[in-house]
């Protein structure tokens, strides 16, 4: 199929970016494409004209700050998954980043398209609902900020106003000494779409107790969730508290079924992945198996 007809336009700055969008509500921001130009080839959907922002370096980086890591939203994928800097900042989403796609895909795909598309079972938002990551703004009256679980609506739906351009993505970096990451997913073939999957952090202090902890699901619902794992703060973790505090969590979370899986299965599954990130989250930060 061929894509309706529409303008393109490639702005020289953030601030030309923001007010070609205020001027024209249908226009569509475009970096790298690997969800919305096929969206354009089914006429999914029909903008009046691109705005490109592959090329603007204010958009694109990945910036050490005290207690954050803040990624341009048109940074690739792949440049962050070749980061020692993300890497060692942030390994919950190094151990994501090999689930995006294929390495093709990570090679043109953004941080901020990701994030911007809202898939409900993409590898990105679900780490940044994890982790409570913060969604910077740009307009043409300035700059703004949410949190990822405020700006993530439901499926491919955002808080983005007319005018918005996301401009990064804030992640929180833990500053405990003793932190472990666990992610895992199950999709029908590698680099396609999760039919559930799971993130995990966790930190411990000196005597092993939970100082804290994160747990995110995707692919069970029309968003990335965060699941309340707040009871295994104060505790030292075994897999029978992991397995209990999970399925506790899940009894009453609303799961849905699609073509592919029903919703027993994909019950059992982010029950089952959920216990897994947990303990690999665990047995990273303290060096030994979860018992």
């Amino acid at each position: 199929m061929k894509p309706a007809p529409f303008d393109y336009v490639r702005p020289a700055s953030l601030q030309e970016t923001c007010e070609i969008l205020a001027a024209d509500e249908d226009a569509r921001i475009i970096a790298g494409g690997q969800t919305l130009v096929p969206m354009l080839a089914m006429r999914l959907a029909r903008p009046s004209r691109l705005v490109d922002i592959a090329r603007l370096d204010e958009l694109r980086g990945i910036r050490a700050e005290p207690g954050v890591l803040a990624i341009g939203a048109a940074t690739r994928q792949a440049e962050v998954e070749r980061s020692d800097v993300a890497r060692h900042a942030l390994p919950l989403l190094a151990k994501a980043l090999p689930w995006v796609g294929h390495p093709p895909t990570r090679s043109r795909g953004t941080v901020g398209g990701s994030i911007s598309h809202a898939d409900p079972s993409a590898e990105i938002p679900l780490v940044a609902v994890t982790l409570g990551a913060e969604i910077e703004i740009a307009n043409a009256t300035g700059n703004g900020a949410m949190s990822a679980d405020e700006f993530i609506i439901g499926p491919m739906l955002t808080a983005v106003m007319p005018g918005d351009c996301v401009r990064a993505v804030r992640f929180p970096v833990w500053s405990h000494a003793r932190v472990g990451t666990g992610f895992h997913e199950v999709s029908a073939r590698q680099s396609d779409f999760a039919f559930v999957a799971a993130a995990a952090q966790v930190a411990l202090d000196e005597e092993g107790r939970c100082v804290e902890a994160a747990l995110g699901l995707g692919g069970v619902g029309d968003r990335a969730i965060r699941i309340d794992v707040s009871s295994l703060v104060g505790t030292e973790p075994s897999m029978a508290a992991v397995a209990d505090i999970v399925r506790a969590a899940l009894a009453d979370l609303d799961i849905g079924s699609d073509l592919h899986v029903s919703e027993s299965y994909r019950r059992r599954v982010a029950v089952t992945l959920g216990m897994r990130a947990l303990e690999d989250a665990i047995a990273e930060a303290t060096g030994k198996v979860l018992q």
